[in-house]
Protein backbone atom coordinates (compact mmCIF):
# COMPACT_ATOMS: atom_id res chain seq x y z
CA UNK A 1 0.00 0.00 0.00
CA UNK A 2 2.71 2.58 0.83
CA UNK A 3 4.64 1.60 -2.18
CA UNK A 4 1.65 2.20 -3.95
CA UNK A 5 1.00 5.95 -2.48
CA UNK A 6 4.42 6.50 -3.27
CA UNK A 7 4.43 5.47 -7.10
CA UNK A 8 1.07 7.39 -7.36
CA UNK A 9 2.73 10.34 -5.93
CA UNK A 10 6.09 9.68 -8.54
CA UNK A 11 3.40 9.83 -11.47
CA UNK A 12 1.70 13.13 -10.59
CA UNK A 13 5.04 15.11 -10.23
CA UNK A 14 6.44 13.38 -13.79
CA UNK A 15 2.92 14.97 -15.04
CA UNK A 16 3.45 17.77 -13.35
CA UNK A 17 6.60 18.65 -14.48
CA UNK A 18 5.62 17.65 -18.25
CA UNK A 19 2.72 20.10 -18.09
CA UNK A 20 5.16 22.87 -16.98
CA UNK A 21 7.63 22.36 -19.35
CA UNK A 22 5.17 21.82 -22.43
CA UNK A 23 3.81 25.40 -21.53
CA UNK A 24 7.46 27.18 -21.90
CA UNK A 25 8.24 29.01 -25.18
CA UNK A 26 9.26 26.80 -27.57
CA UNK A 27 12.15 28.55 -29.68
CA UNK A 28 15.34 26.82 -30.86
CA UNK A 29 18.94 28.22 -30.25
CA UNK A 30 18.84 28.86 -34.52
CA UNK A 31 15.76 31.04 -33.29
CA UNK A 32 17.28 32.19 -29.80
CA UNK A 33 20.50 33.96 -31.80
CA UNK A 34 17.77 35.90 -34.21
CA UNK A 35 16.50 37.84 -31.25
CA UNK A 36 18.73 41.13 -30.52
CA UNK A 37 20.52 42.16 -27.82
CA UNK A 38 22.49 45.31 -26.12
CA UNK A 39 25.36 45.72 -28.11
CA UNK A 40 27.93 48.60 -26.86
CA UNK A 41 28.56 51.31 -29.29
CA UNK A 42 30.43 53.63 -27.67
CA UNK A 43 31.37 53.51 -24.00
CA UNK A 44 34.31 55.19 -22.26
CA UNK A 45 36.18 54.80 -18.72
CA UNK A 46 34.22 56.24 -15.94
CA UNK A 47 36.56 58.39 -13.02
CA UNK A 48 37.10 59.65 -9.96
CA UNK A 49 37.01 63.24 -9.50
CA UNK A 50 41.06 64.88 -10.13
CA UNK A 51 42.22 67.21 -7.22
CA UNK A 52 40.87 70.15 -8.55
CA UNK A 53 39.42 71.70 -11.53
CA UNK A 54 35.77 71.15 -13.65
CA UNK A 55 35.54 67.66 -12.26
CA UNK A 56 35.77 69.02 -8.04
CA UNK A 57 33.37 72.34 -8.82
CA UNK A 58 30.98 70.60 -10.66
CA UNK A 59 27.73 71.97 -12.40
CA UNK A 60 24.57 73.30 -11.02
CA UNK A 61 21.29 74.42 -13.38
CA UNK A 62 23.66 73.69 -16.41
CA UNK A 63 23.33 71.63 -19.51
CA UNK A 64 25.73 69.73 -20.37
CA UNK A 65 25.84 68.46 -24.53
CA UNK A 66 28.28 65.38 -24.87
CA UNK A 67 29.49 64.44 -28.23
CA UNK A 68 29.72 60.75 -29.14
CA UNK A 69 31.35 58.97 -32.18
CA UNK A 70 29.57 55.55 -32.72
CA UNK A 71 31.18 52.54 -33.51
CA UNK A 72 28.17 50.67 -34.37
CA UNK A 73 24.83 51.09 -35.99
CA UNK A 74 20.82 50.37 -35.01
CA UNK A 75 17.48 51.12 -34.92
CA UNK A 76 17.62 51.61 -31.11
CA UNK A 77 19.12 53.45 -28.74
CA UNK A 78 20.07 53.60 -25.04
CA UNK A 79 22.34 55.44 -23.40
CA UNK A 80 24.21 54.67 -19.84
CA UNK A 81 24.56 57.73 -17.64
CA UNK A 82 26.96 56.87 -14.07
CA UNK A 83 27.40 58.35 -10.96
CA UNK A 84 30.29 56.16 -9.83
CA UNK A 85 32.43 57.92 -8.44
CA UNK A 86 29.56 60.53 -6.67
CA UNK A 87 29.74 61.49 -2.97
CA UNK A 88 26.01 61.98 -3.47
CA UNK A 89 22.77 61.31 -5.21
CA UNK A 90 22.90 63.62 -8.71
CA UNK A 91 19.76 64.97 -9.72
CA UNK A 92 19.38 64.23 -13.47
CA UNK A 93 16.41 66.82 -14.27
CA UNK A 94 16.29 65.74 -18.64
CA UNK A 95 18.38 63.55 -20.62
CA UNK A 96 17.91 64.11 -24.94
CA UNK A 97 19.58 62.30 -27.29
CA UNK A 98 19.56 63.05 -31.13
CA UNK A 99 21.98 63.30 -34.25
CA UNK A 100 24.51 65.96 -33.68
CA UNK A 101 24.72 68.78 -35.75
CA UNK A 102 27.29 71.76 -36.28
CA UNK A 103 29.18 72.61 -33.17
CA UNK A 104 26.59 72.48 -30.49
CA UNK A 105 23.36 72.01 -32.39
CA UNK A 106 21.58 68.94 -33.35
CA UNK A 107 19.70 68.17 -36.22
CA UNK A 108 16.08 68.95 -36.02
CA UNK A 109 13.52 65.92 -35.99
CA UNK A 110 16.64 63.74 -34.32
CA UNK A 111 15.77 64.28 -30.33
CA UNK A 112 14.66 62.00 -28.62
CA UNK A 113 13.93 62.70 -24.97
CA UNK A 114 15.00 59.86 -22.73
CA UNK A 115 13.05 58.21 -19.90
CA UNK A 116 14.46 55.86 -16.98
CA UNK A 117 11.77 53.23 -15.70
CA UNK A 118 9.38 56.06 -17.64
CA UNK A 119 10.35 59.03 -16.14
CA UNK A 120 11.63 62.16 -17.39
CA UNK A 121 13.92 62.82 -14.43
CA UNK A 122 15.48 60.72 -11.78
CA UNK A 123 18.32 60.91 -8.86
CA UNK A 124 20.62 58.37 -9.83
CA UNK A 125 22.18 57.24 -6.05
CA UNK A 126 25.91 57.55 -5.15
CA UNK A 127 27.82 54.90 -6.61
CA UNK A 128 25.41 53.76 -9.41
CA UNK A 129 24.83 53.71 -12.86
CA UNK A 130 21.47 54.11 -15.07
CA UNK A 131 20.06 52.57 -18.20
CA UNK A 132 18.04 54.82 -20.19
CA UNK A 133 14.49 53.36 -21.74
CA UNK A 134 15.57 52.40 -25.48
CA UNK A 135 14.48 55.16 -28.13
CA UNK A 136 13.61 54.31 -31.58
CA UNK A 137 16.43 56.32 -32.96
CA UNK A 138 18.56 55.17 -36.68
CA UNK A 139 22.18 55.17 -36.20
CA UNK A 140 25.26 53.81 -38.07
CA UNK A 141 28.79 53.72 -37.16
CA UNK A 142 30.92 56.56 -37.70
CA UNK A 143 27.88 59.04 -36.60
CA UNK A 144 28.15 61.53 -34.02
CA UNK A 145 25.20 61.82 -31.34
CA UNK A 146 24.70 64.67 -28.78
CA UNK A 147 23.67 63.36 -25.47
CA UNK A 148 22.40 66.26 -23.00
CA UNK A 149 22.15 65.49 -19.37
CA UNK A 150 20.21 68.81 -17.37
CA UNK A 151 21.63 69.03 -14.21
CA UNK A 152 19.32 71.57 -11.84
CA UNK A 153 20.94 71.32 -8.93
CA UNK A 154 24.66 71.78 -7.24
CA UNK A 155 26.38 68.10 -8.63
CA UNK A 156 29.07 68.68 -6.00
CA UNK A 157 32.40 66.59 -7.50
CA UNK A 158 31.94 64.77 -10.81
CA UNK A 159 32.15 61.24 -12.31
CA UNK A 160 34.35 61.98 -15.59
CA UNK A 161 36.37 61.57 -17.80
CA UNK A 162 39.29 63.80 -18.77
CA UNK A 163 40.86 63.01 -22.52
CA UNK A 164 37.68 63.19 -24.34
CA UNK A 165 39.43 64.86 -27.19
CA UNK A 166 36.10 65.82 -28.07
CA UNK A 167 34.83 69.44 -27.70
CA UNK A 168 32.17 69.25 -25.93
CA UNK A 169 29.06 71.72 -24.43
CA UNK A 170 28.05 73.55 -20.94
CA UNK A 171 24.74 76.07 -21.24
CA UNK A 172 23.24 77.61 -18.07
CA UNK A 173 19.78 76.84 -17.44
CA UNK A 174 18.10 73.73 -18.92
CA UNK A 175 18.59 73.30 -23.04
CA UNK A 176 18.42 69.76 -23.05
CA UNK A 177 15.68 69.49 -26.48
CA UNK A 178 17.27 72.79 -27.87
CA UNK A 179 18.13 72.70 -31.74
CA UNK A 180 19.96 75.57 -32.39
CA UNK A 181 22.99 75.27 -29.96
CA UNK A 182 23.23 79.43 -29.22
CA UNK A 183 22.89 78.52 -25.33
CA UNK A 184 25.92 76.61 -25.29
CA UNK A 185 28.40 79.21 -24.46
CA UNK A 186 31.00 77.20 -22.74
CA UNK A 187 32.97 74.50 -24.39
CA UNK A 188 35.23 71.37 -22.54
CA UNK A 189 37.19 68.21 -23.80
CA UNK A 190 36.23 66.38 -20.96
CA UNK A 191 32.92 64.10 -20.48
CA UNK A 192 30.86 64.01 -17.42
CA UNK A 193 28.68 61.19 -16.15
CA UNK A 194 27.99 59.62 -19.51
CA UNK A 195 30.13 56.08 -19.94
CA UNK A 196 28.15 54.24 -22.37
CA UNK A 197 25.79 54.20 -25.80
CA UNK A 198 24.31 51.19 -26.64
CA UNK A 199 22.50 49.53 -29.64
CA UNK A 200 19.83 47.09 -30.72
CA UNK A 201 21.37 44.21 -32.96
CA UNK A 202 21.64 40.41 -33.39
CA UNK A 203 23.19 38.06 -31.16
CA UNK A 204 25.94 36.99 -33.49
CA UNK A 205 27.26 40.58 -33.09
CA UNK A 206 29.65 41.04 -30.65
CA UNK A 207 32.25 43.88 -29.11
CA UNK A 208 36.06 44.15 -28.52
CA UNK A 209 36.91 46.39 -25.56
CA UNK A 210 40.46 48.09 -25.69
CA UNK A 211 41.54 48.34 -22.11
CA UNK A 212 44.65 51.06 -21.38
CA UNK A 213 46.08 54.25 -20.72
CA UNK A 214 46.54 57.53 -22.78
CA UNK A 215 47.41 55.63 -25.53
CA UNK A 216 44.09 53.70 -26.27
CA UNK A 217 42.56 56.96 -25.07
CA UNK A 218 43.95 58.44 -27.86
CA UNK A 219 45.86 61.51 -25.90
CA UNK A 220 47.86 64.41 -28.07
CA UNK A 221 45.46 63.04 -31.31
CA UNK A 222 43.58 65.50 -33.30
CA UNK A 223 41.17 67.35 -31.18
CA UNK A 224 37.51 66.42 -32.79
CA UNK A 225 39.31 64.23 -35.54
CA UNK A 226 38.42 60.60 -33.53
CA UNK A 227 41.60 59.66 -34.59
CA UNK A 228 41.99 57.18 -31.48
CA UNK A 229 43.90 53.92 -32.68
CA UNK A 230 40.01 52.48 -31.19
CA UNK A 231 38.55 54.68 -34.05
CA UNK A 232 40.93 53.63 -37.02
CA UNK A 233 40.05 49.55 -35.49
CA UNK A 234 36.61 50.49 -35.88
CA UNK A 235 36.67 52.17 -39.39
CA UNK A 236 38.71 49.05 -41.22
CA UNK A 237 36.09 46.78 -39.47
CA UNK A 238 33.22 48.42 -40.64
CA UNK A 239 35.43 48.88 -44.19
CA UNK A 240 34.25 45.16 -44.49
CA UNK A 241 30.75 44.22 -45.58
CA UNK A 242 30.15 41.36 -43.08
CA UNK A 243 31.17 43.63 -40.14
CA UNK A 244 29.69 42.37 -36.44
CA UNK A 245 32.24 43.73 -33.98
CA UNK A 246 32.06 46.74 -32.44
CA UNK A 247 35.17 48.89 -30.98
CA UNK A 248 34.68 50.31 -27.30
CA UNK A 249 37.95 52.35 -25.79
CA UNK A 250 38.10 51.94 -22.32
CA UNK A 251 41.37 53.77 -22.30
CA UNK A 252 41.99 56.80 -19.56
CA UNK A 253 45.45 58.22 -19.70
CA UNK A 254 47.84 57.82 -16.95
CA UNK A 255 46.40 54.80 -16.28
CA UNK A 256 47.77 51.78 -14.38
CA UNK A 257 48.06 47.90 -14.47
CA UNK A 258 48.65 47.96 -10.29
CA UNK A 259 47.77 51.49 -8.64
CA UNK A 260 45.71 53.94 -8.74
CA UNK A 261 46.34 57.74 -8.95
CA UNK A 262 44.18 61.13 -8.41
CA UNK A 263 44.78 61.90 -12.52
CA UNK A 264 44.13 59.35 -13.74
CA UNK A 265 41.32 56.61 -11.98
CA UNK A 266 41.30 53.46 -10.56
CA UNK A 267 43.95 50.66 -11.61
CA UNK A 268 43.57 48.08 -14.78
CA UNK A 269 42.74 45.67 -12.07
CA UNK A 270 40.28 47.30 -9.92
CA UNK A 271 38.20 48.61 -13.00
CA UNK A 272 38.04 45.16 -15.29
CA UNK A 273 34.73 44.17 -13.61
CA UNK A 274 32.73 47.41 -14.33
CA UNK A 275 34.93 48.58 -17.46
CA UNK A 276 35.15 45.02 -19.60
CA UNK A 277 33.52 42.17 -18.36
CA UNK A 278 30.34 43.74 -18.00
CA UNK A 279 29.88 45.92 -20.91
CA UNK A 280 27.24 44.75 -23.59
CA UNK A 281 27.93 42.03 -26.19
CA UNK A 282 31.84 41.87 -25.12
CA UNK A 283 33.71 38.86 -26.54
CA UNK A 284 37.14 40.48 -27.24
CA UNK A 285 39.46 42.51 -25.06
CA UNK A 286 43.00 43.88 -26.12
CA UNK A 287 45.26 44.63 -23.56
CA UNK A 288 47.68 47.57 -23.68
CA UNK A 289 48.87 48.59 -20.59
CA UNK A 290 51.67 48.97 -18.01
CA UNK A 291 53.93 51.99 -19.62
CA UNK A 292 52.95 54.07 -16.79
CA UNK A 293 53.33 51.64 -14.09
CA UNK A 294 57.04 52.11 -15.19
CA UNK A 295 57.29 55.50 -16.39
CA UNK A 296 55.44 57.00 -13.15
CA UNK A 297 58.43 56.10 -10.78
CA UNK A 298 60.58 58.86 -12.38
CA UNK A 299 57.69 61.43 -11.68
CA UNK A 300 56.94 63.56 -8.44
CA UNK A 301 53.52 65.44 -7.22
CA UNK A 302 50.41 64.41 -5.75
CA UNK A 303 48.20 64.11 -9.18
CA UNK A 304 50.49 60.75 -9.87
CA UNK A 305 51.17 59.25 -6.46
CA UNK A 306 51.92 56.92 -5.32
CA UNK A 307 55.32 57.09 -7.59
CA UNK A 308 56.26 53.41 -6.95
CA UNK A 309 58.89 51.69 -8.77
CA UNK A 310 57.25 47.93 -9.62
CA UNK A 311 59.14 45.54 -11.43
CA UNK A 312 58.41 44.06 -14.99
CA UNK A 313 57.54 41.03 -12.63
CA UNK A 314 54.62 43.14 -11.06
CA UNK A 315 53.89 44.21 -13.97
CA UNK A 316 53.45 40.38 -15.44
CA UNK A 317 51.88 39.01 -12.36
CA UNK A 318 49.24 41.75 -13.04
CA UNK A 319 48.48 40.39 -16.35
CA UNK A 320 48.32 37.28 -15.54
CA UNK A 321 45.40 38.18 -13.15
CA UNK A 322 43.43 39.87 -15.87
CA UNK A 323 43.78 37.16 -18.54
CA UNK A 324 42.63 34.45 -15.58
CA UNK A 325 39.56 37.04 -14.90
CA UNK A 326 38.57 37.50 -18.81
CA UNK A 327 38.91 33.36 -20.14
CA UNK A 328 36.75 32.88 -16.61
CA UNK A 329 34.14 34.80 -18.77
CA UNK A 330 34.39 32.86 -21.49
CA UNK A 331 36.21 35.95 -23.35
CA UNK A 332 39.57 36.01 -25.63
CA UNK A 333 42.21 38.53 -24.76
CA UNK A 334 44.83 39.94 -27.24
CA UNK A 335 48.05 41.23 -25.64
CA UNK A 336 49.64 44.38 -27.30
CA UNK A 337 53.24 45.01 -26.91
CA UNK A 338 54.67 48.30 -25.00
CA UNK A 339 55.44 50.84 -27.56
CA UNK A 340 58.81 52.98 -27.58
CA UNK A 341 59.65 55.64 -24.87
CA UNK A 342 63.13 57.04 -25.65
CA UNK A 343 63.22 60.71 -25.16
CA UNK A 344 59.97 60.64 -23.32
CA UNK A 345 59.86 61.88 -19.74
CA UNK A 346 59.72 58.60 -18.59
CA UNK A 347 63.22 57.39 -20.29
CA UNK A 348 65.40 55.56 -17.58
CA UNK A 349 67.64 52.51 -18.91
CA UNK A 350 66.07 50.46 -16.00
CA UNK A 351 62.27 51.29 -17.60
CA UNK A 352 63.92 50.34 -21.15
CA UNK A 353 64.64 46.95 -19.61
CA UNK A 354 61.73 46.79 -18.08
CA UNK A 355 59.60 47.97 -21.11
CA UNK A 356 61.84 45.11 -23.10
CA UNK A 357 60.84 42.28 -20.39
CA UNK A 358 56.94 43.30 -20.35
CA UNK A 359 57.33 42.81 -23.82
CA UNK A 360 59.03 39.17 -24.16
CA UNK A 361 56.10 38.02 -22.11
CA UNK A 362 53.91 39.10 -24.45
CA UNK A 363 55.47 37.94 -27.30
CA UNK A 364 56.20 34.34 -26.07
CA UNK A 365 54.49 33.25 -23.24
CA UNK A 366 51.41 32.15 -25.03
CA UNK A 367 49.22 33.41 -22.39
CA UNK A 368 47.19 35.74 -24.57
CA UNK A 369 44.90 34.40 -27.25
CA UNK A 370 46.76 36.80 -29.70
CA UNK A 371 49.81 38.59 -29.49
CA UNK A 372 49.16 42.20 -31.05
CA UNK A 373 52.49 43.60 -31.92
CA UNK A 374 52.12 47.99 -31.31
CA UNK A 375 55.83 48.24 -30.38
CA UNK A 376 56.99 46.81 -33.63
CA UNK A 377 54.38 48.64 -35.66
CA UNK A 378 55.32 52.53 -34.44
CA UNK A 379 59.19 51.99 -33.74
CA UNK A 380 62.35 53.37 -35.70
CA UNK A 381 63.88 50.54 -36.97
CA UNK A 382 67.41 52.02 -36.66
CA UNK A 383 66.65 52.97 -33.08
CA UNK A 384 63.95 50.38 -31.79
CA UNK A 385 63.19 52.20 -27.90
CA UNK A 386 62.34 55.12 -30.13
CA UNK A 387 59.25 56.08 -32.12
CA UNK A 388 59.70 56.15 -36.02
CA UNK A 389 59.59 60.20 -36.36
CA UNK A 390 56.79 59.78 -38.84
CA UNK A 391 54.50 58.40 -35.69
CA UNK A 392 55.43 60.90 -32.98
CA UNK A 393 53.78 63.20 -31.81
CA UNK A 394 56.55 65.33 -30.29
CA UNK A 395 56.44 64.21 -27.01
CA UNK A 396 58.26 61.07 -27.66
CA UNK A 397 55.51 58.57 -25.39
CA UNK A 398 52.35 59.15 -27.33
CA UNK A 399 51.64 58.76 -31.14
CA UNK A 400 50.52 61.32 -33.62
CA UNK A 401 47.23 60.27 -35.78
CA UNK A 402 49.18 58.58 -38.26
CA UNK A 403 51.17 56.46 -35.71
CA UNK A 404 47.34 55.62 -34.14
CA UNK A 405 46.78 54.57 -37.61
CA UNK A 406 49.27 52.29 -37.84
CA UNK A 407 48.54 50.93 -34.61
CA UNK A 408 45.22 49.85 -35.63
CA UNK A 409 46.11 48.79 -38.95
CA UNK A 410 48.88 46.23 -37.17
CA UNK A 411 45.19 44.28 -35.78
CA UNK A 412 44.24 41.50 -37.78
CA UNK A 413 40.60 41.85 -38.60
CA UNK A 414 40.48 37.86 -38.84
CA UNK A 415 39.59 36.80 -35.30
CA UNK A 416 36.66 39.45 -35.29
CA UNK A 417 35.13 37.98 -38.65
CA UNK A 418 35.89 34.28 -37.50
CA UNK A 419 34.14 34.48 -34.04
CA UNK A 420 31.19 32.93 -35.12
CA UNK A 421 28.08 33.02 -32.84
CA UNK A 422 27.66 35.46 -30.38
CA UNK A 423 27.69 35.00 -27.13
Amino acid sequence: MQLNIRRRLGLMFVALVTVLYAALPNVSAAEDMTVPRWLGSWATSPAPPDLGGPSVAGFDNQTLREVVYLHFGGDRVRVRVTNAFGASPLALGQADLALRGPNASIFAGSDRKLTFGGRVSMTIPAGAEVYSDPVNLRVRAGQELSVSLFLPSGTGPTTWHSFADTTNYVAPGNHASDTDGTAYTSTTTHWFFLDGVDVAAPRTDNAVVALGDSITDGALSTLDANNRWPDFLSRRLNSQEDNRTSVLDEGIGGNRVLNNAPCCGVNALARLDRDVLSQDGVRFVILLEGINDIGFSQLSGPETAPQTDVSAEQIIAGYKQIIAQVHLKGLKVFGGTLTPFKGAAYETPAGLVKRDAVNHFVRTSGAFDAVIDFDRATRDPNDPERFLPAFDSGDHLHPNDVGYQAMANAIALSPFRSAGEGS
